[in-house]
């Protein structure tokens, strides 16, 4: 009888020991994530503005911009 109650406790333990390792695992990869994401992202930026057409974009998005503002004062 004393081995059955020893091993349902284990096998509990075991159970809630698995559980806390997923909680754990979760916690850990959605701080990789958020640290990977702070890092990335800016680099992402960087290499659409200087790899892609967005430069050229820019001149052409500060030239409408100083049209519309002409547009409105005049």
């Amino acid at each position: 009888m004393l081995e059955i109650l020893t091993v349902a406790v284990f096998l509990w333990l075991m159970a809630k020991s698995v559980g806390f390792m997923m909680k754990l695992t979760w916690g850990l990869a959605k701080v990789v994530a958020a640290v990977l994401m702070v890092l990335a992202l800016p680099s992402l930026i960087i290499c659409l503005v200087f790899a892609s057409g967005l430069a050229l974009l820019l001149p052409i998005l500060l030239v409408a911009i100083a049209a519309c503002l002409l547009k409105i004062c005049l």
